[in-house]
């Protein structure tokens, strides 16, 4: 099992859940800051963590604010604050970067610990060698497509498309994965009304080129996506959100479609083999 703690909010003070693994790494090639999506906690990426210090890295991930163990009482569950749920990212990033000086840090984020990120690299890009967006989309696009939807959008609209056995099909194809998510107590909760409103309030800033432009020239960014998310657009949405990064100036991009995969990518049928892709991509920027 991970290591656990706690770390300051440097926006409220709140006690934000953290884990670590890798400790006992004798030579680490890096440090992976991982940002998990709505609605799930940290401790989802145990697997993948564990993947990652095989590979000889250091993880360390939190509870985002209105996660997990980062709230005082279950009732707490999906209520965040979206703009000091980003500086937590930020700040993190930043404490890691004191606590292994020497090793590059790169950031894993995935749905909405990635738009989270989107928004951290705006401003603090020069903390990472690397970052890898991981269920994420144009958000500013997705966001003017939900608008349309009459009422508050919830997570079971974007099982629309799909059988229904749980109402979160969306998320993979391996049935194992889905009813783990179902069963677990801190994942697939009720949210708010205002939950997924405060995700797309800053999503112009994310696709603004003047913003994006900001960004150094030399961050290596991958995003990995499977082709049946549908949040990506088909994938549409994936492709145009690194060709604004390209178009930025960013030099390194990469861009990669798992066809017939679906929201969750590190929890899907061929997870194996995306995990060695992302390992592959972090060892040729360490």
């Amino acid at each position: 099992m991970p290591t656990t703690a706690t770390f300051p909010s440097p926006t409220d003070g709140t006690a934000i859940a953290t884990y670590g693994w890798g400790d006992e790494v004798a030579a680490p090639r890096g440090v992976v800051q991982i940002a998990h999506g709505i609605a799930e906690h940290g401790l989802r990426y145990d697997r993948l963590a564990r993947a990652l210090v095989g590979a000889g890295y250091v993880v360390r991930a939190v509870d985002h604010r209105g996660h997990g163990r980062s709230v005082g009482s279950a009732d707490e569950l999906g209520h965040f604050d979206f703009t000091a749920l980003v500086a937590d990212v930020a700040a993190f990033g930043a404490s890691l970067c004191a606590e292994h000086p020497g090793l590059p840090l790169f950031l894993v984020a995935h749905s909405m610990g990635s738009f989270a990120a989107q928004a951290v690299i705006l401003d603090h890009a020069d903390q990472y060698a690397g970052v890898v967006l991981s269920g994420s989309t144009a958000l500013d696009v997705l966001a003017a497509e939900l608008s349309k939807a009459e009422g508050p959008v919830g997570l079971e609209a974007f099982n629309a498309g799909f059988e229904h056995r749980t109402g979160y099909e969306w998320l993979s194809r391996d049935e194992a994965e889905v009813d783990a998510y179902v069963a677990d107590p801190l994942s697939g909760f009720d949210l708010p009304d205002d939950a997924v409103p405060q995700l797309f309030a800053g999503a112009a800033r994310l696709g603004d080129p003047a913003a994006l432009a900001a960004i150094r020239d030399d961050l290596p960014i991958l995003v990995t996506s499977g082709d049946a998310d549908p949040i990506s657009g088909a994938g549409q949405l994936v492709q145009l959100l690194g060709q604004r990064y390209r178009d930025a100036g960013l030099t390194d991009v990469t861009v990669t479609l798992y066809p017939e995969a679906r929201h969750e990518i590190f929890n899907e049928t061929n997870r194996d083999a995306i995990t060695a892709d992302v390992v592959a991509w972090l060892d040729a920027h360490a």
